[in-house]
């Protein structure tokens, strides 16, 4: 049981490197590290989680601001509209799915199983987009921002949309948002989605605060190791250029879309 609770903690590190390198996929990690190296119940990892992406995304988000590196008035206009559509498919559209889909060939999907596999699914076309983008001759890290108002609303309900229906932080969903659709370099798009996973999932937080008792001293214990683990994220993308963590950032978001698929269907 030690074991397991040291190699819990050493993933807490690993889920803030993966945040401040990233942007994303702390979600992914952080519920399994909890239920199987901590043995904490499903539900309450899943709060949990909430807190510890979303301080430590926060935390990040803070660090990256004297590097300029946060596009505020992207961030602002994608949050909220992403808010509300989280806040209506949680209430209103997940609890209206059947707890059984259909059945195909005696294999049942659940909805369980149906979310799983739309959130894999959703990876899948992400990363792929992300690591086959063609090149035209533009320079991404320079290309001037775009601030298409419109597209960018419709982007955050997008998103809040599809991140409501699977649950996760939506770095995966967000960043891919952020750099082909609002033409942000990738490293302002790591950025400025830590801004608005820290935002998201400290209110998603605060809902499960009046359902369930914390164990805040574990909670913050957790969450603290997580902090340093995205300083040293934050301190390692310095090393990294945008092309690169742009396609490392797909390759992983494609192994774990793979990996969620075969765990669902066999």
């Amino acid at each position: 049981m030690e074991i397991l609770e040291i190699l819990g903690y050493f993933g807490a590190l690993l889920i803030g490197v993966v945040l401040g390198l990233i942007g994303g996929g702390g979600s992914i990690l952080t519920v399994p590290v909890l239920v199987y190296l901590m043995a904490i119940n499903p539900v309450t990892a899943t709060a949990y989680s909430l807190f510890v992406v979303g301080t430590s995304s926060l935390v990040g988000a803070l660090r990256n601001i004297p590097k300029k590196l946060i596009d505020f008035r992207t961030a602002i206009v994608f949050a909220i509209p992403a808010f509300i559509a989280v806040y209506l498919t949680r209430k209103f559209l997940v609890p209206a799915i059947p707890e059984e889909i259909f059945t195909v060939f005696n294999f049942t999907v659940t909805k369980n199983i149906g979310i799983m596999l739309f959130f894999a699914i959703i990876m899948v076309i992400a990363s792929i987009s992300m690591i086959t983008e063609k090149r035209n001759g533009r320079n991404l890290e320079e290309e001037k921002v775009s601030y298409n108002y419109p597209l960018i609303i419709i982007e955050g309900l997008l998103v809040g949309l599809l991140t409501g229906i699977v649950g996760a932080g939506g770095g995966f969903l967000i960043i891919p948002a952020l750099v082909l659709l609002a033409k942000l370099p990738m490293k302002k798009a790591v950025a400025t989605s830590l801004l608005i996973i820290a935002f998201k999932s400290l209110i998603g937080f605060i809902g499960d605060v009046q359902n369930m008792t914390i164990d805040w001293p574990f909670l913050l214990i957790f969450t603290g190791i997580s902090i340093v683990g995205i300083f040293l994220g934050v301190y390692l993308n310095n090393f990294i250029n945008g092309k690169r963590l742009k396609k490392g950032f797909g390759w992983f978001v494609l192994l774990m879309g793979i990996y969620i698929i075969g765990s669902e269907l066999w």
